[in-house]
């Protein structure tokens, strides 16, 4: 039986999500680059805590683990600037983009959205989150997950297409950003399938931010 999960006392708004943004994932998705960030949100019951499960749908028979830098932005924001876009940044941590792969390539052959193989409950683990300054380079960050002690990606956030700085000025163009609300910025090659029984250990840099799930059905 799904168990709602309970959250500390921080309030987290949208989840915007960044696709397409690491050339190599690009190159083993099949897919093709573009001039501008691909987006799409998750809804909010797919967002779970470190230690939390991922619970595998019915509906697909292929989930992938995704692992990404998120932000998590401090303060109002509309139309800011690159060069002004750190100054949004109230933490950061390590999260997996959980998607159902069969149902996103049935959705893409009809051209059709992502929402439901990429919003499903507890789609969107996070890790613990760590007060972001400037003295942390975000453009090199090392990023990895493994699966029961085997791992599966590991990359660094040098490698984006989209720096942060773009992917927040370019997402305040289009949308106002919120305190609370968090941005996975994309993931480097290696996704692969998870299965019930699954132990997922992610983090971003040396243990800055860890994240620990396992895999239901």
């Amino acid at each position: 039986m799904f168990k709602i999960p309970q959250f500390p006392p921080l309030h987290f708004g949208s989840i915007y999500c960044i696709g397409r943004n690491y050339a190599e994932h690009i190159k083993e998705m099949k897919s093709t680059r573009t001039e501008t960030p691909v987006v799409f949100l998750k809804p909010r019951c797919s967002l779970v805590l470190n230690n939390d499960s991922i619970l595998l749908p019915e509906e697909s028979a292929n989930v992938h683990h995704e692992v990404e830098l998120v932000l998590l932005i401090g303060k109002t924001c509309k139309n800011i600037k690159a060069k002004d876009a750190l100054d949004a940044i109230k933490a950061i941590a390590v999260g997996i983009d959980v998607t159902a792969r069969d149902i996103q390539s049935d959705a893409k052959k009809s051209g059709l959205p992502w929402t439901l193989a990429k919003g499903f409950n507890t789609f969107a683990p996070v890790g613990n989150f760590v007060t972001f300054g400037k003295e942390i380079d975000l453009q090199h960050i090392d990023i990895s997950v493994t699966v029961n002690n085997e791992i599966r990606q590991q990359g660094n956030t040098r490698d984006m297409i989209f720096p942060v700085v773009e992917i927040i000025s370019y997402l305040s163009g289009r949308f106002t950003l919120y305190p609370g609300d968090l941005i996975f910025t994309g993931t480097p090659e290696g996704v692969s399938q998870i299965k019930p029984g699954d132990k997922i250990e992610a983090q971003i840099g040396n243990n800055l931010s860890t994240l620990s799930a396992d895999v239901k059905a």
